[in-house]
């Protein structure tokens, strides 16, 4: 043969052997498999009780992004059934009292979300009103006749001079931004156009909206209805220095009648989350006495619906209320977490709590944090959201006791990958001996009789929780043949309110060996290789990670994600500025730095040899990249092995909010560490 032909062979047999199909599915989990995973949110359960409305969020590999769809499943049954799944994206269901229709906002038309109702027994659906931004916090009326939502009313704004006048055809340049305001941008929003967030409300049967509160304030969800259908109630600050107390919210009665604006609260404090009993005679709410702590647990309160009478229901909960709602006249489903684990409870007016449900779970993927959400219908049933390690949100109804999964949406997906086991670990604190909640990640193929590396992962907050709930940055770690290891140092939540104030004006601080003694714990179950260990963490996990490498040269490489490194540029570009050093400091910068620079991770960089990757959302307005380049250069200046990675459009919440951006940066960070293997 042909010395080209016989090349030519070669090649054609070497293409078929790379070409062969696999004999056998992946069964590890990949980045790309993030696209593959589906997550329900937002169960509303009908008044009857019989059927759940859920968004369903999947993710478009061609786009993406998320894509959102409105299905329900029937209780009895299990049985799931599409209800808006077109072209667009489609969220917030809110049945009406009777149960025949359903609210929501949608994209589908002109790619502007506006406010639906879809008729279910006529399978159509129509557009209400012409709105000129995005609805939020729907509300039925009892009655059935009218929704009541927030929505942003765009204001002239500021004015300073003016422009000489333009000839006619000029291409010039563009008008100069004046910003007034104290907070001018927000992580979520960005740079904030003039205008401000009032209350409205239109017909069911569609119209032209009515706005019904007005004045340079903003009012916020939910709301709730009087039971007459003469008010909406709903939260806010209408006192002169709103702008600089961030905290400080009021429960007010909207008037439908003629927009008188009635304060109902008025401690200094937050209250928020009104909701009108079934018989219309109370109020309930969540709130706290504001004493200027870092954290503080929100309670219920109880008032008359003319706001006579408030009062605490002193239940015996040492946890944060993140959400309640009316059951029946005297009792209300709370949700809060206890121990980094999501629970539902009915709480009566007495203050007696009755555990209902637990292992709820949020629509986050990439890291474990707690969440859930739930709805209660008029026969007490309740829906909520609920997951496991191995399984990301589905919706699960309890009733009378009786609690049942219905759906599963993960389970044809994940059930052909071999995914890391989750156990818990038991630490105590060198510190002061406490009991700190921890959990370490195995690889798939685990053999306790190995050593592996392990990879610290702190959570960002500092005042949140982690918990024993599907994340996919843990599973990527493990995948990669990592021991995760993830805990709940002082400051967390969900373990007390002293328990998380303990940093309280001390953060960093005592955190940083509660971390070692989770570290150590790890290293003595025996298949932790001590020579090997790596840390990473995002926001708070982020200051604790440039922390840690300052204090420590114990981790081979490490990767601060969107870390705080000097706290007074922090405070002077972060869009929370009017919160920060009010509840973190006792007093601004400039009154006193010492305490500022010397909680600043940038104070240590002198002592850092760890090889550190910085990264940050490009967007990031809540921990600026101003700072992660600050620590990047000090690091280049001092020469340690380092590398800037920016998230191109990515907010300091939205790191991981396309697929393709939380798969790359894991990646970013397991190459990072895969450079440093060799023991010190």
């Amino acid at each position: 043969m042909p010395r080209a032909l016989v090349a030519l062979a070669a090649i054609l047999t070497a293409f078929a052997a790379s070409a062969e199909p696999p004999e056998s599915p992946a069964r590890q989990f990949t980045g790309r498999d993030l696209f593959g995973l589906q997550v329900a949110a937002d169960p509303q359960i009908r008044p009857d009780g019989a059927v759940v409305a859920y968004t369903r969020v999947s993710h478009d590999v061609m786009t993406d992004r998320a894509r959102r769809s409105i299905w329900l499943v029937d209780v009895a049954t299990g049985v799931q059934t599409p209800l808006i799944a077109g072209p667009g994206s489609h969220s917030s269901p809110r049945w009406s009292p009777d149960g025949k229709r359903l609210a929501y906002v949608s994209t589908a038309d002109e790619g502007r979300p506006q406010l639906f109702v879809h008729w279910l027994e006529a399978g159509q659906s129509t557009r209400l009103a012409e709105l000129v931004d995005a609805p939020s916090a729907i509300a039925w009326s009892n009655d059935g006749t009218a929704l009541a939502f927030t929505m942003f009313a765009p204001d002239e704004g500021a004015k300073l001079g003016e422009a000489p006048p333009k000839p006619e055809g000029a291409d010039w340049a563009k008008p100069l931004e004046i910003i007034t305001d104290i907070t001018y941008r927000t992580d979520d929003g960005g740079y904030l156009n003039a205008g401000y967030t009032h209350v409205y409300v239109v017909s069911a049967d569609g119209g032209v909206p009515r706005q019904v509160t007005f004045g340079a304030y903003n009012e916020a969800g939910p709301l709730a209805w009087s039971a007459d259908d003469d008010f909406v109630y709903a939260a806010g600050n209408r006192t002169p220095n709103w702008r600089r107390d961030p905290v400080e919210s009021e429960i007010y009665r909207i008037s439908l009648s003629d927009g008188a604006v009635t304060a109902m609260t008025s401690r200094v404090g937050p209250d928020a989350a009104p909701d009108v009993s079934p018989d219309g005679t109370k109020v309930a709410y969540l709130g706290y006495d504001d004493k200027l702590l870092g954290y503080q647990n929100s309670l219920v309160y109880v008032m008359d619906r003319d706001g006579r009478n408030s009062r605490a229901i002193p239940a015996a909960l040492d946890s944060n209320v993140d959400a309640m709602a009316w059951a029946d006249n005297r009792t209300l489903v709370i949700k809060y977490d206890d121990q980094g684990v999501a629970k539902l409870a009915r709480l009566d007016l007495a203050g007696r709590v009755e555990p209902l449900a637990e292992g709820l779970s949020g629509a986050g993927l990439d890291r474990p944090y707690t969440g859930g959400e739930f709805s209660v219908a008029a026969n007490g049933a309740v829906a909520f959201t609920s997951g496991t390690v191995h399984r990301p949100s589905d919706v699960a109804v309890v009733t009378r006791g009786r609690r049942v999964q219905l759906t599963h949406l993960n389970d044809t997906f994940l059930g052909g990958k071999t995914l890391g086991a989750v156990q818990s670990l038991p630490v105590t604190s060198s510190v002061d001996g406490r009991a700190i909640g921890a959990w370490l990640v195995t690889p798939p193929d685990f053999d306790r009789g190995k050593k592996y590396p392990l990879i610290l992962e702190i959570h960002g907050g500092p005042y949140a929780a982690y918990g024993p709930t599907f994340a996919t940055d843990m599973q990527l770690y493990a995948g990669a043949g990592y021991v995760v290891l993830y805990t709940n140092p002082r400051g967390s939540t969900s373990y007390g309110e002293a328990f998380a104030n303990l940093i309280q004006h001390r953060y960093p601080g005592d955190d940083y060996g509660d971390l070692m003694s989770a570290v150590d714990a790890a290293i003595a179950t025996g298949f932790v290789d001590a020579d090997k260990l790596y840390v990473t963490g995002g926001s708070g996990g982020g200051i604790l990670t440039a922390w840690i490498v300052g204090k420590t040269p114990r981790f081979k490489a490490a990767a601060a994600q969107k870390p705080v490194i000097n706290w007074t540029s922090t405070v002077l570009t972060t869009d929370v500025s009017t919160y920060m050093p009010k509840y973190w400091f006792e007093k601004l910068p400039w009154e006193d730095p010492d305490s500022y620079w010397s909680r600043s991770p940038l104070s240590l960089v002198g002592s850092v040899t760890t090889p550190t990757l910085v990264v940050v959302g490009d967007r990031d307005f809540r921990t600026p990249v101003s700072d992660a380049e600050q620590y990047y250069q000090a690091l280049q200046l001092k020469g340690v092995p380092t590398a800037l990675v920016k998230v191109p459009d990515a907010s300091h919440g939205g790191l991981a909010g396309r697929p393709s951006q939380s798969a790359a940066r894991v990646s970013a960070i397991l190459a990072w560490f895969g450079r440093y293997p060799a023991a010190k």
